[in-house]
């Protein structure tokens, strides 16, 4: 397997501030969307929640000092915005911003550089009572003076910025399907979310390229998930339905930030159900990204429904399949996660081909790839081959994208640890260690092994 990359590879793993940090209520932390949707029976299975999760908040030496042995050079994490804005405005809570400041230095410490994501799906939920959440008018606005404050407080040793992650799991699970916080089942707040969230990415960017970037000199983009969509059928019907497929899923949120305005498919189907921008708007999108952070996990096959929608049971539609006119299904033959998603390598590097040939040189990093397996402990130890197989063969898939002209940058695994895993609570496990949800152990896995092993041969 050909594998080498490039010195200046960027390898890391991720995470995010609710699923991992527990301390829900200490210190001044404030409650988000996840903290109440956790409490209403059903939402979360075995009504689970993120109340302790893996105590990183007590834990996070320990937890840096693995990643230092795993070999890794980055580790993407997100800010919990009630942590330090307890309402999401106004006041600032002081140690939940000296607790990020120890994260940072902890990192730089052992060199291991932050890429701090600014918003992952645990808004505070002052502003979902207060301002109607990603729907209301003042939000964008809001999440701006958020991101300015961690600009001000963080900025000086932070030199990698995300500002949204998903916008699309939170425009649709959350304000359509209502199967993620903060619940929302609607055909037509997805479109109204999805709008606002590209505001508030346009606008916390622009604070930062006018007001810190000339002298903290770093670099700040939007991470967006996709999973490929590959024609079921050689028939221009199909071929179409998956490039629709994949313009409501991803250059939704893409488009606007490269070209200035929504996909062609969006805007003819929906008419007015999809927000317009206005021209000032357009100025302050376009170009707002100097990166193009991807989050990818499987592929699924694309079919024009010809007007008859089967609604599909596989996780993750892609929009709203009565707008897309779009059928998806799975090959049987292909090996599923214990998340049921399809393992599919080749689909990771046609995605990353579609997106060069979409948008032209630009620099893509992917800051989530990964797989949940059914993990057990045994002897003290977790031989999760088909983890360690998965990474292999999406891995290699990156390094052939990359020998065929797209400019590939970075590689984050998802993720660190096994962590709450939102609707599907403490079950499923993502992690590249082991954690045990009782003694709070963490035990890195055989595929933790490999990615050290792997690193350390591309740094030759």
């Amino acid at each position: 397997m050909d594998t080498k990359f490039s010195r200046d590879f960027t390898w890391g793993v991720a995470t995010s501030a609710y699923q991992i940090e527990g301390a829900w209520n200490l210190e001044g932390r404030g409650p988000s969307i996840w903290d109440a949707f956790c409490q209403i029976p059903g939402k979360v299975a075995k009504n689970e929640n993120g109340n302790i999760a893996c105590d990183h908040y007590h834990h996070f030496e320990e937890d840096i000092k693995l990643m230092k042995n795993m070999g890794v050079t980055a580790y993407r994490f997100s800010i919990s915005w009630s942590r330090v804005m307890p309402t999401g405005k106004g006041k600032v809570n002081i140690e939940g911003i000296d607790f990020y400041k120890r994260i940072i230095d902890c990192l730089i410490d052992h060199n291991i550089e932050p890429w701090v994501t600014l918003f992952h799906w645990d808004l505070p939920l002052a502003l979902q009572f207060e301002n109607d959440g990603w729907l209301g008018t003042e939000i964008s606005n809001i999440f701006a003076e958020y991101a300015k404050l961690c600009f001000e407080q963080f900025g000086d040793k932070v030199k990698k910025w995300i500002t949204i992650n998903e916008a699309w799991v939170i425009a649709i699970l959350g304000y359509g399907q209502g199967v993620f916080a903060p619940g929302r089942v609607s055909n037509d707040a997805p479109y109204l979310a999805g709008h606002n969230l590209i505001l508030a990415h346009a606008k916390a960017v622009d604070v930062y390229r006018k007001e810190f970037q000339p002298t903290q000199k770093g670099i700040i983009g939007m991470t967006n998930n996709c999973d490929w969509r590959e024609p079921k059928t050689n028939s221009q019907a199909d071929i179409n339905a998956s490039e629709r497929a994949l313009e409501f899923f991803l250059a939704w949120f893409t488009d606007p930030i490269y070209f200035g305005h929504y996909p062609a498919s969006m805007v003819n189907r929906l008419g007015g159900r999809l927000p317009k921008f206005t021209i000032e708007e357009q100025k302050l999108i376009k170009g707002s990204s100097d990166f193009f952070g991807l989050n990818h996990y499987t592929t699924l096959f694309a079919e024009d429904s010809g007007g008859q929608i089967v609604k599909s049971s596989v996780y993750g539609n892609g929009g709203i399949s009565e707008d897309q006119d779009v059928n998806l299904s799975v090959d049987k033959s292909w090996k599923k996660t214990f998340m049921g998603w399809a393992v599919v390598p080749w689909g990771c590097k046609k995605l990353l081909k579609w997106i060069e040939n979409r948008y032209p040189q630009v620099e893509i990093v992917i800051t989530e790839n990964g797989c949940a397996y059914d993990d057990k402990l045994i002897d003290g130890v977790v031989d999760d081959q088909e983890r360690l197989n998965f990474y292999r063969s999406y891995i290699q898939a990156c390094k052939e994208a990359i020998d065929e002209g797209v400019n590939l940058t970075g590689y984050f695994a998802w993720s660190f640890m096994d962590n709450f895993e939102w609707a599907s609570g403490y079950e499923k496990r993502f992690g590249l260690h082991y954690v045990d949800f009782e003694t709070l152990e963490r035990i890195p896995k055989a595929s933790a092994i490999w990615f050290k092993e792997f690193i350390e041969t591309n740094k030759d």
